[in-house]
Parts: structure tokens; C-alpha cells; sequence
């Protein structure tokens, strides 16, 4: 059986944005006609806000919190219970204090089910000031570098690059590979995300399908996701 997993941020919306309103009448279609999860770093709420109640509904299973908080449509079928350890947080609030980056917006440290999300810049920032933040890292690598120090820290844990301002941290094991575990090595598993490169939020669940000889398709946003899937239809090649 087919199965398509899709991350949300960079591959179904502009990264936390709300999708757009002809490609969510294309995935409402595809939703009907396919098997669709959807795995993303994102608590429930933001989702929903996301991609809207009517692809939240129609996909099988929604894997929020990278798989930690899992819902089907209004069910909440699995929810990890972990908390970060004090020692962890005093961790990313001294990587807080010493960033060169100036800018400040307040809730740096997010408390998400079974993970959490920090930020240099955030949860407060604007969409000027998360461009900034934005071209910033892209030169200096400061979200690369703090996970690698965090990961070298507390190899029990797992930090790593999330969406565009933030890391995100879990269990070792508790990142979107796991969702996995809830589907069949028999199924056919297409996976498209944005983030699969070693140090981002998609390459382990990339990696780990890997194993179970499922494709990975990488993509560079939502139009690249749309286009893929047209031609793919058009071709037969996922829908014979």
C-alpha cells in the first residue's frame, strides 16, 4: 500500500505561515484519494493554523511535536510526557546570554509535549525581525553550532536544526524517525520535506526509511511539493 508522509513548514506552507488556498484544495483532493500523514515540529495548535482543519482532518495520522504528540483528527492517540532537565536549560540560556545576535523577543525556551524549542531571537519576533534572524544564521551558522555543543553536552539528548529561528531538542530517538513505528516495511512510504540535510528536523526520519527502502523527496517549498505531485499524477509513476 501507498503511503505519503509530508512535513509541514517549507513544504506544505511558507515556514510558519498559513498554506495557500489553492494548494489546499489540491491536498483536500489529494487527502481523499491517498494515505497522507503529516509530520511536523509544531504543537497541534499551530498546525491547525497552519493547514487548516480541513487537511488536519483528512490526513490519517497528524505526528505533532516530531512525532511526540500524535493526533487523528480530534483523538490524541500518543503523547510523550518528557520535560527538559534543568541542567539542559541552564545550557541553552548561557548559549542564550553569550549570542552575538541582539535582538531579543522573549520566550526563548518553548516547552512543547515530549520536546522543546529554542530560540536566539524568539517566539516574540516579527516577520522583519525573523528575516534578519534568518540571513544572520545563514552566515554565521549560530543554530548549527549551538546544536552541535548541546549534542557533545548531553549525547542522551538529540538537539537539531528547526524551521528557520529555532532548534529543537527531544530524547535521542524522539525526533521524527520514530513515527515509523506506526507503519507497515511492507507499505511503499514517499516522504517529502525541506529539511533533510544532517543538521535539520527531516533527515532523521529521511535516514531512517532509508532502512525500510522508502523514498525521500526533497523539496525547496510548497510550489516544489504541488509541481512533484502533479507531475508525478500525471505520470502514474505514485498512482498506479
Amino acid at each position: 500500500m501507498k503511503k505519503f508522509i509530508f512535513d509541514i513548514d517549507g513544504t506544505l506552507t511558507p515556514s510558519r505561515k498559513q498554506i495557500d488556498p489553492s494548494f489546499e484544495a489540491f491536498m483536500i483532493k489529494f487527502c481523499c484519494k491517498h494515505d497522507v500523514y503529516l509530520v511536523t515540529g509544531s504543537n497541534r495548535e499551530k498546525t491547525i493554523d497552519q493547514i487548516g482543519l480541513d487537511v488536519y482532518y483528512r490526513a490519517k495520522r497528524v505526528y505533532n511535536c516530531a512525532g511526540n504528540d500524535v493526533y487523528e483528527k480530534d483523538k490524541n492517540v500518543y503523547r510523550n510526557p518528557w520535560k527538559l532537565p534543568d541542567d539542559a536549560k541552564e545550557f541553552l540560556l548561557k548559549e542564550l546570554k553569550k549570542s552575538l545576535f541582539s535582538v531579543r523577543t522573549g520566550t526563548h525556551i518553548e516547552d512543547r509535549p515530549g520536546c522543546v524549542n529554542f530560540s536566539i531571537l524568539g517566539r516574540g519576533a516579527n516577520w522583519t525581525e525573523r528575516e534578519v534572524y534568518k540571513e544572520w544564521d545563514r552566515d554565521n551558522h549560530e543554530r548549527i553550532e549551538i546544536a552541535k555543543r548541546f549534542n557533545k553536552e548531553f549525547p542522551e539528548l538529540y538537539a537539531f536544526v528547526g524551521g528557520e529561528t529555532g532548534v529543537d531538542i527531544s530524547l535521542k530517538g524522539c525526533d521524527k524517525g520514530q513515527i515509523l513505528r506506526d507503519f507497515d516495511p511492507k507499505d511503499e512510504i514517499h516522504f517529502f520535506g525541506d529539511r533533510m540535510d544532517e543538521n535539520g528536523n527531516d533527515y532523521p526520519l529521511a535516514e531512517a526509511l532509508k532502512e525500510m527502502d522508502g523514498s525521500t523527496h526533497y523539496v525547496t517549498g510548497w510550489e516544489d511539493t504541488r509541481t512533484r505531485l502533479v507531475e508525478f499524477s500525471a505520470s502514474g509513476e505514485f498512482f498506479k
